[in-house]
């Protein structure tokens, strides 16, 4: 009897293993991988690459990408104090830990999104940058068709699950190699294992990969029950780099295991030389009438952006109007404060001319452009510092194209500094005087560009 109990005991015990193993395979998420050679874009593998599955917070990729575009066009700033949202105070973790009202630099959000892989951050960035996450995910929808990514719809900024909200181990090779290509002087955030985002230090979600792989820097882990452990992957050996991807991992541990050998067989199977073909550019910008600028500087309208008729503008579209009532308000306070003091320009002299003055002898003010800067007897404004010459002077070029008035007459100089042992260059206009150097910071910071005053001789 008693062997008969146990018998059946067993035999349940085996039942109960069998069904539940059964239930977790019937559970597992779909398996889909993709290698590329990073240079040229050649598909080196491919198992269910288009097969449209839940990328859970490769998400973030797209998030990011659409707001790098937005810092280098000058449409927000580094530096943008953004205030967080009950919304997106309630997601849940990952995150952040931000709370309703908390304001926060958008660098934060952007660190602690690429790699902590924070969904209260991806939620904050994009209402930053679109006003709501609904509108930023048509963003998204409408720059992954702009890029070429085919099979992606996206409905949140940061890759929860949700129905439709979908993606291929394809699209995402495709946007980890733009990312990489796109905007090289932000890649580097993917590859830290951990960083500060303003309220603490957090841990890189894929350090495991990043520290067990040689040549490994990015890109980006994620994980949900509906998708598995994905991860795309970006690796560089000699003159060499391999982006792989995969979706449905069992583990972490598996899917590091896995991605490993498939960077491994791209490294196999790349040409040793071959020459570099990078995507084709994209413009996500909008092209936006000029402020008609006074002689005094001061703004006489701001009308709303002229739209082309290419396909990729609605993206920015979306964006420019999301903030152009913010712009325009902060640029007529701008004004009243040039108006106030009376201060417009200065003849070559250095004396002041005010719009009173102006008007009372029925004469137009005259711009004087200055030829010397010598003595250190002039302020100027400084819009950046960069770690090459090149991004220096695109940042001069730019900034001179987008306030024109304020700093004409003014001398485009670079410089270098050392800070914290790495070399800085220093784009700056210079030639203005104080009262100058103030209205075109305050010009510029109602555009969302970082402007500091630089007095004489700094």
């Amino acid at each position: 009897m008693r062997i008969a109990v146990a018998v059946r005991a067993l035999c349940a015990l085996y039942f109960l293993i069998v069904v539940t193993l059964g239930a977790n395979v019937a559970q597992a998420a779909p398996y889909a991988a993709m290698v590329v050679d990073a240079r040229t874009g050649e598909v080196l593998h491919a198992r269910n690459a288009d097969a449209r599955l839940h990328p859970a917070s490769l998400t973030k990729m797209m998030t990011l990408y659409i707001v790098f575009d937005a810092v280098e066009r000058g449409v927000i700033s580094l530096d943008k104090q953004i205030t967080i949202s009950r919304h997106a105070a309630s997601e849940p973790p990952s995150k952040l830990g931000l709370r309703a009202g908390q304001k926060i630099a958008l660098r934060y959000l952007i660190r602690a999104a690429a790699v902590k892989s924070a969904n209260d951050a991806a939620t904050a960035l994009g209402e930053a940058i679109a006003g709501s996450e609904a509108e930023f995910a048509k963003m998204m929808n409408h720059t992954a068709r702009a890029i070429g990514m085919k099979n992606s719809t996206f409905k949140n900024a940061h890759g929860l699950t949700q129905s439709g909200h979908l993606s291929t181990a394809r699209d995402m090779t495709l946007l980890g190699r733009r990312l990489f290509y796109d905007f090289p002087q932000y890649y580097n955030l993917f590859s830290r294992k951990s960083t500060h985002a303003g309220i603490r230090n957090v841990p890189n979600t894929n350090r495991r990969f990043l520290s067990a792989y040689k040549g490994a820097d990015g890109i980006k882990t994620g994980f949900t029950n509906a998708a598995g452990f994905n991860l795309v992957a970006s690796a560089e050996r000699g003159n060499k780099r391999v982006i792989a991807t995969v979706f449905g991992g069992r583990t972490t541990a598996w899917r590091n295991a896995r991605v490993a050998e498939l960077l491994d067989m791209g490294f196999q199977r790349s040409k040793n030389r071959v020459a570099v073909r990078k995507p084709p550019k994209v413009d996500l910008g909008v092209q936006a009438k000029r402020i008609r600028v006074a002689n005094s500087g001061a703004v006489k309208s701001s009308p709303r952006p002229k739209l082309r008729t290419a396909p990729t503008t609605t993206t920015t579209t979306l964006m420019a109007e999301a903030q152009l009532k913010a712009i325009e308000a902060a640029v007529k306070a701008a004004n009243r404060e040039a108006q106030a003091t009376g201060v417009v320009k200065t003849s070559s002299s250095g004396k002041l001319t005010s719009i009173a003055a102006a008007a009372q002898a029925e004469q137009p003010l005259r711009v004087v452009s200055r030829v010397s800067t010598a003595g250190n007897q002039y302020w100027g404004v400084q819009v950046g510092a960069f770690s090459s010459r090149h991004q220096a002077e695109k940042a001069l070029l730019q900034t001179a194209l987008r306030e024109l008035q304020s700093l004409d007459g003014s001398e485009r100089r670079i410089d270098y500094a050392t800070v914290n042992g790495y070399k800085k260059y220093r784009a700056r206009f210079v030639g203005l005087n104080q009262a100058e150097a103030n209205l075109a910071c305050a010009r510029l910071r109602a555009r969302n560009q970082p402007c500091l005053p630089i007095a004489p001789g700094s």
